[in-house]
């Protein structure tokens, strides 16, 4: 299960780093959600994949195998991440919003046109 995760992740980043080096911004943008996902899966990959029991142990159950505990870490990760995705998001969003703007196209090469006065 862990390789094909994998080799999906590695199809991700691929398809995410194409997007970024488009011309147009739309795909730019794209790119980096696409990033942003594939990194999620990674953290998601690291915790590890199969069931192995709780999170939490309450008070009652004191003297639990260590072995059948899972690691809360990287859930919180990916939350926190997703949260920062979504910041990055609005951000990229805004900046397109005032690059069309100004330029008019969703072209990058049209970049070169808002120096001159």
């Amino acid at each position: 299960m862990e390789l094909a995760i994998a080799i999906f992740i590695g199809l991700l980043y691929s398809c995410g780093i194409y997007l970024v080096l488009r011309r147009s911004i739309v795909k730019v943008i794209l790119g980096i959600f696409v990033l942003g996902n594939a990194t999620n899966l990674i953290i998601f990959l690291a915790g590890g994949v199969e069931s192995r029991g709780k999170c939490f142990i309450p008070k009652s159950e004191e003297a639990a195998d260590p072995s059948l505990i899972l690691d809360p870490l990287p859930q919180a990760l990916i939350l926190t991440a997703l949260v920062i995705n979504l910041g990055i998001a609005a951000y990229v969003l805004a900046l397109k919003y005032r690059y069309f703007e100004v330029t008019g196209t969703h072209d990058l090469d049209q970049m070169k046109n808002t120096d001159q006065p």
